[in-house]
């Protein structure tokens, strides 16, 4: 894993294991960066209650920033779809969403979005909403408050309040030191600034560190510069065709560039959608949320006036298709663990959105993980059913075959040993 250079800085924050207690002993070194900070942060288990839990345990750096972990509490043969808090039986409701690309999310904010014709939207036309942030609901307004979040999130990470994470840092010399160098003599006499910096760091060091977060190197970015060539007769091919074609919607949502040759291309738009996603009832039935409880979504985000709640109900941030092969389960209750799941779902949601009058016609697409229907939207008002039901040429299986494929030619280079070498295989690449 490459990792920021810290060089001499580190001396300044002499620490051990994950975060570990002081060293006891004053650094001569006079600081290190805000990010070389946040980095230390970033994988620091003290700012946990138990102290078993950082940032880096829900998003890894070394499995496409998601959490890898087995996190079922009562099954330890089956993974979960949302996080084990740091208490080791608290379970979220959400699926921890990459930190990869993100600090290309701009902060949370109501706009419209003109898309270009280049992201297949004729009939379409632009998009009106809200845009950005952290969080699948965006109520992180950008990337330092949401590093603020988990730390005293009872499901998370644990701790009390901020003044107990603040005490956690201060146990530290070394954090001391570079704290007040970098945030001013005085950063600790009050506890909610010091708070405030430690987020600011860990938000710095996923912002401004691309070797980590967005080295733009997939075999896609490489395609653009001649450094690597889709095999013309390869499924991977034909899913990079299908995905630009106007045959598919896919680039309404999941492009946000106008250049189809820019390597900046982040794959999703930062929009809000409900895309009728079911409930996942095997999460619902190990993290104890109530049975009557609905996953509102957007709706849910505290800086949604009153008067917009309705209208937002059930939509969620539009994830990158970035590393997606690789940062399995998806959506974002987790409630598919394959790309075939996902795509397969789609062309449900297709026929769903065509044969609104005749719902069972809509069954007729069955879900590969369990070889039935798929179930309802755990939300069925809102849906982007012109969006949905926009591709004109269904989802064959050959065709979620390519499409997967090319998926995975977006995967990172650090990543692709990640990848099913198998499929890799058949796809080509």
């Amino acid at each position: 894993m490459k990792y920021l250079t810290l060089a001499a800085g580190l001396a300044a924050l002499a620490l051990s294991g994950c975060g570990g207690s002081s060293s006891g002993s004053k650094s001569t070194v006079d600081t290190v960066t805000k990010a070389e900070l946040g980095e230390k942060l970033f994988s620091d288990k003290n700012l946990s209650f138990n102290r078993s839990q950082s940032c880096a345990t829900c998003h890894d750096p070394e499995r496409g920033f998601i959490d890898a972990r087995r996190n079922d509490a009562s099954d330890g043969d089956r993974a979960s779809p949302a996080s084990l808090g740091d208490n080791g039986t608290s379970i979220g409701d959400r699926n921890a969403p990459t930190a990869a690309y993100m600090a290309f999310s701009k902060d949370f904010a109501k706009g419209t979005r003109e898309r270009s014709p280049s992201q297949q939207t004729s009939g379409v036309g632009e998009y009106s909403g809200y845009l950005g942030g952290q969080f699948w609901d965006g109520r992180a307004k950008d990337l330092a408050a949401q590093a603020g979040g988990p730390p005293t999130n009872p499901d998370e990470m644990g701790m009390p309040d901020k003044a107990s994470v603040v005490a956690r840092i201060q146990e530290n010399e070394g954090y001391i030191t570079s704290f007040k160098a970098l945030y001013g003599e005085t950063i600790f006499d009050d506890s909610d600034a010091a708070y405030d910096a430690i987020a600011d760091a860990i938000g710095e060091f996923e912002s401004k560190n691309a070797d980590v977060f967005y080295p733009f190197d997939s075999k896609y970015d490489q395609s653009l510069t001649g450094d690597y060539i889709y095999d013309p007769a390869s499924p991977a091919a034909l899913g990079k065709t299908l995905f630009f074609s106007s045959d598919f919607t896919c680039g309404a949502c999941h492009l946000l560039r106008d250049n189809l040759k820019d390597r900046g291309e982040i794959f999703t738009s930062f929009e809000y959608h409900n895309i009728g996603v079911p409930e996942n009832t095997d999460l619902r039935a190990v993290n104890g949320v109530a049975e009557d409880f609905v996953d509102l979504g957007l709706a849910l985000n505290p800086a949604i006036p009153d008067s917009e709640k309705t209208e937002n109900e059930g939509k969620f941030k539009v994830p990158t298709m970035r590393n997606v092969a690789v940062t399995a389960p998806y959506m974002h209750n987790g409630v598919f663990d394959t790309l075939e799941a996902v795509l397969a779902f789609y062309e449900h949601a297709k026929i769903r959105a065509r044969q609104q009058n005749n719902p069972q016609l809509a069954n007729t697409t069955l879900n590969p993980e369990t070889n039935q229907a798929f179930r309802a939207a755990e939300v069925d008002r809102n849906i982007e059913h012109e969006l949905l039901g926009g591709n004109d040429l269904n989802l064959t299986p050959e065709r979620i075959k390519a499409f997967e494929c090319f998926l995975m030619t977006l995967t990172d280079k650090r990543y692709e040993s990640l990848l099913d070498a198998q499929k890799v295989t058949e796809c080509g690449i």
